[in-house]
């Protein structure tokens, strides 16, 4: 059983162009539990979606036109591709590590990345975890098609390939963030489970968003690491909260109501051990008039509600961590700053009581 008792981490991405001050106000701010900074600034090679998509392309089983990515199902040798695809899956499974590591995220893809290896491996002072990201499968499907065009989610055999690649890219990071005496947590960013329920998506059933999660999560815990699963908008929580991850990662400063109606689920899912993200600084301009007694004030009173059926309020601070609502990404760097300062400040509130 986990219980992190209201420690501060975030979701993954800066409005930094170059590692270093990236890495710099995390570890001024998130010491115990320092996440690699995504920096999509850079270039759309460090994309949410993009930069975990590169072990697929280098297999030959994604092209690049432009700005558009897909499958290439057109290919007169797209069954051998894809059997070349499976052959590398399954020497993974038998313990090849040559094999894994063609599932790597490439230097020039993740430079914030590389950066946090080198000063982990280096130290990282008063840290007791390390927490990575990886795109989820249901996000990373509806981003990519097949030749014609159709999104590759509607594909049996490419949603699996999408999901196995995924799953392996989370235990690569398992591995590469390994270090003696540090545990790992890695959260699935999963935005695109906020279409369950839509008309126009209706052939998408919680079972294959479950079963695909899954997937993701047991490729994590095959490193050895915790699994989370993050999405920032209001969605059927207990459809995560049925997965095997460790973290539920939701922006409760704008959602905490669509939580309310899982309140039953989310007694049985901290019964089990599991903890709860609490998203609480908001990640908009919003976050210049928040402080952090404002921010203290709005999570106890969510938390309030929830006293009311059952779980206590001590239960949940122990079982809590305390992050941004999203990642910072595409704000200013002085906004993403304060939001940091809010963050760390919420968490050591709430841990002196």
């Amino acid at each position: 059983m986990w219980v992190p008792e209201a420690l501060a981490t975030a979701i993954g991405s800066l409005p930094h162009r170059e590692p270093k001050p990236a890495l710099d106000l995390i570890e001024q701010n998130l010491d115990l539990i320092p996440h690699w900074p995504q920096l999509p600034l850079r270039g759309p090679q460090e994309g949410f979606v993009r930069q975990y998509l590169y072990p697929l392309l280098q297999t030959g089983l994604l092209e690049w036109e432009g700005e558009k990515i897909r499958f290439a199902t057109g290919a007169d040798d797209w069954p051998d591709r894809l059997a070349a695809f499976y052959a590398l899956y399954l020497a993974v499974e038998e313990g090849d590590d040559d094999a894994l590591q063609q599932f790597a995220i490439p230097p020039e893809a993740a430079s914030g990345f590389y950066a946090f290896l080198e000063r982990t491996a280096a130290g990282m002072g008063k840290a007791r975890y390390l927490k990575g990201q990886v795109v989820g499968p249901l996000t990373a499907a509806f981003q990519l098609t097949d030749a014609a065009g159709r999104p590759a989610y509607y594909d049996e055999q490419l949603r699996d390939v999408v999901v196995k690649s995924l799953a392996l890219q989370g235990r690569w990071q398992g591995e590469a963030l390994r270090r003696p005496g540090l545990k790992t947590v890695i959260f699935v960013d999963e935005p695109g489970v906020s279409i369950y329920g839509q008309s126009t998506y209706i052939t998408v059933t919680r079972e294959m968003i479950r079963e695909d999660l899954d997937a993701v999560v047991d490729g994590i815990h095959a490193a050895g690491a915790l699994a989370g699963i993050h999405s920032c908008a209001a969605v059927d929580w207990s459809i995560l909260m049925e997965t095997r991850a460790e973290v539920l990662s939701l922006d409760a400063y704008d959602y905490f109501d669509s939580l309310l109606p899982f309140r039953a689920e989310l007694a049985e899912f901290l019964a089990r051990g599991r903890v709860v993200a609490w998203g609480i600084v908001p990640t908009s301009e919003r976050a210049a008039e928040e402080s952090v007694e404002s921010l203290v004030e709005r999570l106890e009173r969510y938390w309030a509600q929830l006293c009311d059926r059952g779980i206590t309020r001590e239960q949940l601070c122990r079982q809590a961590l305390v992050t941004p609502s999203c990642g910072t990404g595409t704000l200013s760097v002085e906004l993403a700053e304060r939001i940091y300062n809010l963050t760390a400040g919420v968490s050591e509130a709430l841990r002196a009581g």
